[in-house]
């Protein structure tokens, strides 16, 4: 089993390394990928040293899966030569993710319609992944009619220079700024860029990505994402409207029973999802699960992750190991 990582160096790349390390994936080669300027360089895989490739020699080396997360640019431009040589590339930019026949998988949701013809799966956005996980199976049973989101997102899902400018205005110094703002005590509702319609990217991807993956067009999604000082996850309040009723009882028992979740909600003990324990963490947490009385059928959740783990590299791996262990590569 080859797998080869692109955008080896990156937070996400090294979150990757670790999650394949964490879950004894039976790989027999490792092929870290990274730009030019860090070809020769080495990353440290199992206890060992393993030298950087360029993307030239990876492709040539035919890896059975390539985790990508190196930004869309390069996804659009090497993840077909990948493909090409018979690799299964699983890509963590929005590349492919709205693609009529590329598929855009949370593996507890729909890797079931995976096949060996699959060459190239996208992997949704951060913020999208961690909610999706708690609808799916309040979906199923009540029929979601309107979603309305915030999220209250990690500047690790920014970058390194994201990291950087916080730590930096943190301690008072002058540096390279990340975002159009101070981060440091502040929240920024600009999440991306702006699309015409006046919503960010970041807004729009939890609209058209929800109703892929849950395969249903009709559920109406309105969403405001804000960047928060915060590096251990994303956060979300989401109001969800629903075509039946429900007890609050059988939510919580429908999310506790569900592949990935794990419900805190006890406000009498202060218990409630909070990206500070969920950091380092591959599960989705939800808590603060309450009816809405302004509307009929429907309910007010509050959904935490850490976004580069379950949003991104937890998620991307987990697809990895579902078409291993389903033989769906080659």
């Amino acid at each position: 089993m080859k797998i080869a990582v692109v955008g080896v160096t990156g937070m996400v790349g090294k979150v990757m390394l670790s999650v394949l390390e964490e879950r004894q994936l039976d790989i027999t080669t490792l092929i870290p990928v990274a730009s030019e300027k860090s070809v020769g360089t080495e990353i440290t895989f199992k206890g060992q040293p393993v030298k950087v490739v360029g993307m030239k020699e990876a492709i040539d080396m035919k890896p059975d899966i390539a985790l990508f997360s190196a930004g869309g640019s390069v996804s659009q431009e090497h993840a077909p030569a990948f493909a090409a040589v018979g690799t299964t590339v699983i890509d963590n930019s929005s590349a492919f993710r709205m693609d009529a026949d590329k598929k855009l998988i949370v593996p507890e949701i729909n890797a079931a319609s995976l096949t060996k013809e699959d060459k190239i799966i996208a992997n949704p956005n951060c913020s999208t992944i961690q909610m999706v996980l708690a609808l799916a199976p309040l979906h199923k049973n009540y029929g979601i009619k309107r979603l309305v989101v915030s999220t209250y997102q990690s500047i690790t899902g920014t970058g390194v220079k994201a990291v950087e400018q916080l730590e930096n205005e943190y301690y008072g110094k002058k540096g390279e700024m990340a975002y159009p703002y101070p981060i440091h005590r502040n929240a920024l509702p600009h999440c991306d860029v702006f699309e015409e319609n006046g919503y960010t990217k970041e807004e729009m991807k939890l609209v058209r990505e929800t109703q892929k993956i849950l395969d249903d067009r009709s559920i109406a999604v309105t969403a405001t994402a804000v960047r928060i000082p915060v590096v251990g996850g994303h956060s979300e309040s989401v109001n969800i409207e629903f075509e039946k009723d429900f007890t609050e009882a059988d939510v919580r028992r429908l999310l506790s029973e569900t592949e990935g979740v794990v419900v805190q909600d006890n406000p009498d003990v202060n218990t409630y999802p909070m990206p500070l324990m969920a950091h380092g963490k591959d599960e989705v947490f939800v808590g603060r699960i309450r009816r809405d009385h302004s509307r009929e059928n429907c309910l007010n959740m509050w959904i935490v992750a850490d976004n580069l783990r379950k949003g991104a590299a937890t998620n991307a791996v987990q697809i990895a190991q579902h078409l291993i262990t389903h033989n769906l590569l080659g």
